[in-house]
């Protein structure tokens, strides 16, 4: 049961970051995968400041940061790629 867990917050994680971050979703296993990677990303980003979300607020708010993150470092890397062609 916890596995769909992690794949609804990821994917709502997900989705929500695309709309801060591009303006507009990017489908569904684009988001999702954004999602449970930005997961990981917020949960290493929150233990290294010291801050323990609980609950499923707590993951889905640290999923949307991890992913907000993630879509911002995919940026600045693929803008610095087309730049140098």
């Amino acid at each position: 049961m916890y596995f769909i867990w992690y794949l609804l917050i990821g994917l709502t994680a997900g989705w929500i970051a695309n709309l801060i971050v591009k303006g507009e979703g990017s489908g569904l296993v684009v988001n999702l995968v954004v999602g449970l990677i930005g997961g990981v990303l917020g949960g290493w980003l929150f233990s290294a400041v010291g801050l323990v979300p609980t609950g499923k607020l707590g993951s889905l708010v640290t999923a949307v940061i991890g992913a907000i993150v993630l879509l911002w470092i995919v940026s600045l890397l693929t803008h610095k790629k087309i730049r140098n062609s």
